[in-house]
């Protein structure tokens, strides 16, 4: 069931403007909008401007009708003296600061999705897991007005929060996004719970969810040849589990495993060091591409680590052929670690 309602078009100069579905706004700041203020220590505060309010701080109010009407990038002073630098948010700071259910993907690993899963305007994109829509509005971003992201989201409170913060964001309702409420499993199956407004093909495909391994399957239906798939898992035990799943179907190239991490830098004068906090690990990414229907990757010529899949490993396990060591998926084709050329699923 989608969520999303269709957007009235718009209409004027900004029609061909590709910062209008990208929540960038120029001009005087308005109404309706949120800003930033920073204090003289850093510390940020989210402020959404309406006539007549203010803001309250420890250190005294700030009426917002000075802000509205007046450019962006300048200083307001609060009734207790203290100065606020105010700026309308970037996609980075909204995301992290925004009200939220589900815990947000972090600026930094939205960044290796969009470019890891190779996002580009115009791709069809399927979300799995919208949670409060952080990694939604920079999939949106990136594959602007002509393209087509559906997301789909277990839980009705959290789909709710995604859709208001989206809204919040870009200031209107995006041409290209299609929330839907359900299980993507479910949903694209054949079975009861079917989706018929599911894309039945997509060019991309973006995981975030608890379980990705219960999907691949269905995705691989619906992903084109040469198609990403990225999921984003936050345990070792999850990206073993993914990891083997897409090696055992045998319909993708071999998954690649990475995360991110990100540190500042105190630079002032002669002093200068890394910051003392970091956003380290936040979770793992998985990419691998699709293969054409009935092709399975040439094997990898490197043998898995000794016990590496000992009596302790419980994912899914590669069988061995009749007669050699060469480990097999379990729907017959060849997978990574062994010795046979590519070939054909049976």
């Amino acid at each position: 069931m989608s969520t999303t309602k269709h957007p009235e078009p718009v209409e004027g100069p900004e029609a061909s403007d590709p910062a209008t579905y990208a929540g960038v706004r120029t001009g005087p700041l308005r109404a309706g909008e949120r800003v930033t203020l920073t204090d003289p220590k850093g510390r940020r505060h989210s402020v959404l401007l309406a006539n007549g309010q203010r803001f309250h701080t420890a250190k005294g109010a700030i009426n917002h009708d000075e802000l509205i009407g007046g450019p962006e990038g300048v200083v307001v002073t609060s009734a207790g003296g203290v100065q606020y630098l105010a700026l309308r948010p970037l996609l980075g700071e909204f995301s992290t600061g925004m009200p939220r259910g589900a815990q947000v993907v972090y600026p930094k690993d939205a960044a290796q999705i969009v470019v890891g899963a190779d996002i580009f305007p115009g791709a069809r994109v399927l979300e799995a897991g919208a949670g409060s829509g952080a990694l939604s509005l920079a999939l949106l971003r990136a594959i602007g007005p002509t393209g087509r992201l559906t997301s789909y989201e277990r839980r009705e409170d959290f789909a709710a929060i995604a859709a208001k913060n989206v809204r919040t964001f870009l200031g209107l309702e995006h041409p290209a996004w299609d929330l839907r409420l359900g299980d993507l499993t479910v949903a694209l199956s054949d079975g009861e719970g079917a989706d018929p407004g599911a894309p039945a093909e997509v060019d991309r495909v973006v995981l975030d969810m608890l379980a990705p391994w219960e999907c691949v399957d269905v995705i691989a239906e619906r992903l084109i040849p040469g198609g990403v798939i990225c999921c984003y898992v936050a345990t070792t035990t999850q990206l073993g589990r993914i990891t083997e799943t897409l090696r055992v179907h045998g319909g993708f190239t071999e998954p690649e495993a990475a995360e991110s991490m990100v540190r500042g830098w105190h630079v002032e004068g002669l002093s200068i060091r890394p910051s003392h906090q970091m956003v380290g690990h936040t979770g793992f990414l998985l990419t691998a591409r699709r293969l054409a229907p009935g092709v399975i990757a040439p094997a990898r010529k490197r043998r898995p680590a000794p016990g590496a899949y000992g009596e302790d490993y419980t994912g899914p396990r590669r069988r061995v052929e009749p007669g050699g060591d060469s480990p097999v998926g379990d729907n017959g084709g060849k997978t990574a670690g062994g010795d046979a050329d590519a070939g054909t699923k049976p």
